[in-house]
């Protein structure tokens, strides 16, 4: 464990420092079954405390930016991604989550789409892991990544996630398997179709994907405003 320098009455002295932490689900096939799965990209730390282990990609925050404007550079810093949206997830200020000072983050968090999520700069120090088998990590990021996704797991409700993770165009199967990664189950696939298409914000293009050996499922779209907040409500 690493301690600071200073001693007891010096930290609790000093004022809390504020970071920003970005917490990015991304669907990759599972190693084993291939079937899509919940994954973020981490980052190892280089200095103490807690060098070597992997955290969320973040940083400290400037006096000359926003919230957003920061989590947006620490995570193009970090990883090279850059979502074309960012949401503020929550706030963790726990007296003990840091060793050395008190540490207050905000946390933003964003879905990808696997096109976006292939730009990630991958490299000794980020990798991406499966959300559901993280090791220990820095910090209490790991209750943050628990907590992030709990929150996903209420918002399927909301048809937006399919289109943030899916992209503009899908089929009613690439849906479920959205919906089976994240709440890591499987669902009977008649039902689900029938409730997805009596939802209002997804609606038939007319198209139909090409490329398979079968006859082409037809393509869908979400028409609602993108976001994760309750506008965008639609329960399959």
């Amino acid at each position: 464990m690493y301690y600071s320098s200073a001693n007891v009455s010096e930290r609790q002295a000093a004022p809390p420092s504020l970071a920003i932490s970005t917490v990015i689900f991304a669907l990759r096939p599972s190693a084993t079954s291939g079937r899509p799965t919940i994954w973020l990209p981490l980052v190892r730390r280089i200095r103490e405390p807690f060098k070597g282990l992997w955290a969320l990609p973040g940083g400290p925050l400037s006096h000359d930016e926003s919230l957003q404007d920061a989590a947006a550079r620490n995570l193009r810093e970090t990883t090279g991604l850059a979502p074309s949206y960012l949401e503020q997830l929550y706030a963790f200020g726990g007296l003990h989550r840091s060793p050395t000072q008190r540490v207050v983050s905000i946390v933003y968090w964003a879905l990808v789409q696997p096109t976006e999520a292939a730009l990630a700069d991958e490299s000794e120090n980020v990798r991406w892991f499966r959300a559901d088998r993280l090791g220990e990590l820095a910090f209490d990021h790991h209750a943050i990544v628990e907590y992030a996704l709990w929150r996903l797991r209420n918002k399927l409700a909301y048809g937006s996630v399919a289109y943030h993770l899916l992209g503009e165009y899908f089929t009613l199967a690439q849906v479920r398997e959205v919906y089976e990664a994240v709440l890591d189950r499987q669902l009977d696939p008649a039902n689900f179709r029938r409730q997805l298409k009596s939802t209002p914000e997804i609606e038939e293009t007319g198209e139909y994907l090409q490329g398979g050996k079968h006859r082409p499922p037809r393509l869908y779209r979400f028409t609602g405003r993108p976001g994760l907040d309750p506008d965008n409500r639609s329960t399959p």
